[in-house]
């Protein structure tokens, strides 16, 4: 059985960078690993990527399963990503993939 990482890359204003991040530290990321659908996540920085438009993060969830993925995406992701979108409106840009673990160390 292979694993997923749902990956979510935003590039987002630096005048909201330390109140977006402490948002999702303390409230957006432990509501979707409520879910019960991710066993782990890793938030990291894009290297070299500040300038004047703005930072880049990358949170990876890593999915339990297929089965939980798919559970997430149809039963959560709408909700999450509104709750986002409407807190943070006009002053980020994100997309979104999904990545197959084909080895880990």
């Amino acid at each position: 059985m292979s694993q997923i990482i749902y990956s979510v890359t935003i590039k987002l204003d630096q005048s909201i960078e330390k109140e977006w991040k402490n948002w999702m530290i303390n409230h957006h990321i432990p509501d979707v690993m409520k879910t019960g659908c991710f066993e782990s996540y890793v938030m990291s920085t894009l290297r070299g990527d500040t300038d004047e438009h703005g930072v880049t993060y990358s949170i990876q969830y890593t999915a339990h399963s297929e089965e939980s993925l798919n559970t997430y995406m149809q039963n959560f992701v709408t909700e999450l990503q509104k709750e986002h979108m409407e807190k943070y409106k006009g002053r980020f840009g994100a997309f979104r993939t999904l990545l197959d673990i084909c080895h880990k160390g």
